[in-house]
This record gives structure tokens, C-alpha cells and sequence, in this order.
């Protein structure tokens, strides 16, 4: 009897929110399906698609996550920073040094071992700024501040506006832990209808986007390094395949639960990258290595302003469409996956603490990969065999391993490569899969296991789908489309957050607040 009673508000709770479920998952399958039909056209569609979204938002784009960034530290000197997520009693799950390890591993995944080594080496070898000679001191120190630039502070401010959005209507309103929750300010009821059901849906396709540009992008460095071991070849199906079998692994660590699958590859993952890590920096040119992350954060803080607001204007030129017009989108769309991880391990903390945390924390330990990394390969390029840019300009996906080529045991860190971008894969396959079912479950934690199969499988469809029709251009394609409505989202978010601050009885009274009592007191005097 008391079973039964446990079950039913289980049921209740996805059923009421299964159009959000069945018309997503419908819009996915009706996207495979004309892509598949002719994957000449759809790959045709995919590079107009990004030609016109890029050239006609990037000055949305831009200032739109400037704005979001802008929003986050301002909220840092507000009353509104001392509230608790989880209420003036809730205490934090994890130690500091825990939170802050898995907020990085939130943002550390397959994007930034693809493109650590190839984004430093093709800024330099491509100076976006007239003026700078390509592959130069000067085109190096541009290439790291532009690389830290895409990977930096306004990449967490967006994850920290959501993050910050589903944690506080999460743990401090009780409300559902989705996207549709954060609304509610605005919104009142009508989150709980048809508006609500297409935020949730809009949430759903643009982090199975974002999810599946990362799988299309590790694939082909897996790839690569599969090639640069054994000599397989690089082809379409061979990408396809290697899709369909890490995907198995990936529906593996869902059937195997939270615990048994996830937890174990991340702790196994965050391990062979940290070694990795260590790797190039004691076998390459260490103190290159360390002094470049001291010199890249100063550059990149003293042109902060100038990056951020930079549209190429007045140069009439198209380096912003292929770089940050796209990260900004992926980040984006990405936004839903990440932020509701962070939400997750939040609670307890104050809203102070929650934006430093995360602006901060895995900030600089992106920034130690991207120097280690990045200027590793840069040193090879200037003052080493100087070959490295030709080959990444032929191939960004062969970049790291071209890179490891020049230090002792390449082929046994090559192969510790492609275990870690493999692991990436999978627990980016898992987690993604996961965040995506808890939406279109209502915010039931716990969703069926079943379900999350689902989409594990349609994310690497979806991936594989887009590689052959059209590679990594389709891949940038699928996260500028499906990040510029959800920037749309996120901005109405960011004002549904502040108004629900603003009503909240645990944030100290505001001056003006203020100033009405003590005239309501000299009054009744």
C-alpha cells in the first residue's frame, strides 16, 4: 500500500511532462531523418546556415554574453550575495577542494583536448589583428590571450547564470530542477503550460547539440590518434563506427547507474588527464611552460575590454564567425548540461561564493591546460622543428598528436590520448543524457534508465549525422543554431533571477527599503 503511494507522484510527475519528452525526442528524429535522406543537401544547408547566422548575430552574440558575464559579477556586490542556496541553515555537501576539482571537471572535457594544441597554433599561424606577422613571438603571445579569451571568464558567466538560476528556484523555491523552473517570476503559472513546455524543449535540443558537437569533435581526434598509432586510415565511416562503439560503452555507464558508471570513468578520466598533463609539462621546455602562464593571464587581462567588445567592424573581415561567434554558441548550448551539474553540487553555498567559485576556480585550471598545452606547442613551432603549424592547418584533430611527437615515449602518451578522449566521450555521452532526461522528466532526479539509453543513442546519431554531412563545419552549424534562440532564453533567465531576488525575504533590505521604514517610523511618531 504505502508502495503504491510512493509511486504514483513518481508517475504523475513524468507523465505531465511527457510532451516535453515526445516532442523532443520528435524533433530530433525529424532531423536525422532529412539529413539522412540526402546528406549532399543537408551539407549544403548546414554551411549557409552558419555563413548567414554568424555574419547577421555576431554582434547579438557578443554583447549578449558580455551582458551575462556583466549581470554575474555585478550580482557579487549586491545584498542579493549573501543569500544561502538551500536556505540560511543548509550546509554545504562537499569540502572546497572537492567542489571546486568537480566544477572543473564540469567544463574540462573533449573540447579542450581538441583544440588546446590547434586553436594557439592556428592563431598564430593566422593573426586575426592587421598588423602581426604570422607565426611570430608577437602572433604567439596574441594566440594565447585569444585562446584563453574564448575559454575564459565569459564562458563561466554563462555557466553561472544557469547554474546560479536552477539552484536557487531549485534548493530556495522547491521547485522542479529544470530549466522551465527559473521562469517562474515572470512566468507565474504559466511555466506549468505550454510556454514552459517549449523552454524545455528549446533546452533539450540545444544540449543535445551542444553534446553532440563535442562527440563529433572527439571522434575525430580519436580518430586521428588511431591513425597516427596503427596507420587505420581517417574516413567518415571509419568516425561512424568508432561512434557507434563508444556509444555502446557510453549506454554501458548508464545502465550501470550513477555510481558504478559515471563516477568511476570521471575519477578515471580526471586521472589519466592530470598524468597527461604532468607529462608535457616536465618532458617539454618547463619553465617556457610555467613563466607562459604567468605572461598569457596578464595579457589577457590587460586586453580583457578590448576582446570583449570586439566585433571586427572595421576590419570587414569573417575570423569571428569560425572562433568566438562559435564558442559563444557552444557554450550556450552547452549552458543547460553544465549549469544544472553545478546546481547540483551547490547547495549550502552563498551566492558570493557560488560566482566566485565559478568564475574563478576552474578558470585558472583551464588556464594551466590551455598554457601547458598551447605554449608547448608553440615552442615546438618557433623554436623547434617549426613543422607543427603546417600539419595542424591540414588537420586540427592530428594537432596534439603531432604535437607529442617531438617528446621521448610519444607513441605510449599518444595512446593515453585517445584513452582519455575516449573516456571524455563517454562521460559526456552519459551525463548529457542524463541532464537531458531529468527535463524532460519534470525534474524527477532519478528518470528511467531506459530513457536515458534514448538519448544516449540519439546524441551519438546525431553526431555521426552531422560528420557525414558536412564534418566539423555541420558540427559548429548544429551549436550556432541552437545557441542563438536559447541566448534568447537566457536572457529572459536573467531577469526572472533578479526579480526573484529581489522578492526574496532572506536578502537584506535595499536602501530605498530602507528609507520607506524609517518614514513610516518618524510618521507613527
Amino acid at each position: 500500500m504505502s508502495e503504491a503511494k510512493n509511486d504514483k507522484p513518481a508517475r504523475k510527475r513524468i507523465d505531465v511532462h511527457a510532451p516535453v519528452f515526445f516532442c523532443s525526442a520528435g524533433l530530433i528524429i525529424f532531423f536525422v531523418i532529412v539529413s539522412l535522406v540526402s546528406l549532399e543537401t543537408a551539407g549544403q544547408t548546414f554551411s549557409a546556415m552558419q555563413s548567414w547566422i554568424s555574419k547577421n548575430s555576431r554582434w547579438f552574440f557578443i554583447g549578449v554574453v558580455d551582458l551575462f558575464l556583466l549581470f554575474i559579477v555585478w550580482l557579487l556586490f549586491t545584498r542579493f550575495s549573501h543569500i544561502r542556496l538551500g536556505g540560511k541553515d543548509a550546509k554545504p555537501e562537499f569540502s572546497y577542494f572537492s567542489w571546486m576539482s568537480m566544477l572543473f571537471s564540469a567544463g574540462m572535457g573533449i573540447g579542450l583536448l581538441f583544440y588546446s594544441v590547434a586553436e594557439p597554433i592556428m592563431h598564430a599561424s593566422n593573426p586575426p589583428f592587421h598588423g602581426v606577422e604570422a607565426l611570430t613571438e608577437d602572433a604567439a603571445r596574441d594566440a594565447m590571450q585569444l585562446t584563453y579569451f574564448h575559454w575564459g571568464f565569459h564562458a563561466w558567466g554563462i555557466y553561472a547564470l544557469v547554474g546560479l538560476s536552477l539552484a536557487y528556484f531549485s534548493f530556495n523555491h522547491k521547485a522542479p530542477l529544470t530549466i522551465r523552473s527559473a521562469f517562474r517570476p515572470l512566468l507565474g503559472d504559466r511555466v506549468d503550460g505550454p510556454i514552459g513546455n517549449s523552454i524545455d524543449i528549446l533546452a533539450v535540443v540545444a544540449t543535445l547539440f551542444g553534446v553532440a558537437t563535442s562527440l563529433g569533435l572527439g571522434v575525430q581526434q580519436v580518430n586521428a590518434g588511431l591513425d597516427y598509432l596503427f596507420g587505420i586510415g581517417e574516413s567518415r565511416i571509419t568516425q561512424v563506427l568508432l561512434i557507434a562503439g563508444i556509444t555502446a560503452l557510453a549506454t554501458i555507464s548508464v545502465v550501470s547507474g550513477l555510481n558504478g558508471g559515471i563516477r568511476r570513468l570521471s575519477e578515471l578520466n580526471l586521472s589519466a588527464a592530470a598524468l597527461l598533463l604532468l607529462f608535457v609539462l616536465f618532458a617539454g621546455p618547463t619553465l617556457f611552460l610555467l613563466g607562459g602562464y604567468v605572461q598569457n593571464i596578464g595579457s589577457y587581462l590587460q586586453n580583457f575590454l578590448k576582446l570583449s567588445t570586439w566585433t571586427e567592424t572595421y576590419q570587414r573581415t569573417n575570423w569571428q564567425e569560425g572562433w568566438t561567434v562559435f564558442y559563444w554558441a557552444w557554450w550556450i548550448a552547452w549552458s543547460p548540461f553544465v549549469g544544472m551539474f553545478i546546481a547540483r553540487i551547490s547547495r549550502g553555498r552563498t551566492i558570493r561564493e557560488f560566482i566566485l567559485g565559478v568564475l574563478l576556480a576552474p578558470t585558472l585550471m583551464t588556464f594551466a591546460w590551455l598554457s601547458i598545452f598551447g605554449n608547448a606547442a608553440l615552442f615546438e613551432q618557433l623554436y623547434g622543428a617549426g613543422e607543427l603549424a603546417g600539419e595542424v592547418n591540414k588537420s586540427i584533430p592530428v594537432a596534439l598528436f603531432e604535437m607529442l611527437d617531438a617528446y621521448p615515449l610519444s607513441k605510449v602518451a599518444s595512446l593515453l590520448c585517445v584513452v582519455v578522449i575516449i573516456t571524455f566521450f563517454v562521460t559526456s555521452s552519459d551525463s548529457g543524457s542524463l541532464v537531458i532526461d531529468i527535463i524532460t522528466a519534470g525534474g524527477n532526479t532519478d528518470p528511467p534508465v531506459a530513457q536515458r539509453v534514448f538519448w544516449a543513442v540519439m546524441e551519438g546519431v546525431v553526431a555521426a549525422v552531422l560528420l557525414l554531412g558536412g564534418g566539423l563545419g555541420a558540427l559548429q552549424t548544429a551549436s550556432i543554431t541552437t545557441g542563438l534562440p536559447f541566448a534568447i532564453v537566457l536572457v529572459v533567465m536573467m531577469f526572472s533571477l533578479y526579480k526573484g531576488l529581489s522578492q526574496d525575504p532572506a536578502a537584506p533590505p535595499s536602501y530605498q527599503q530602507l528609507r520607506r521604514k524609517v518614514e513610516k517610523l518618524e510618521q507613527d511618531r
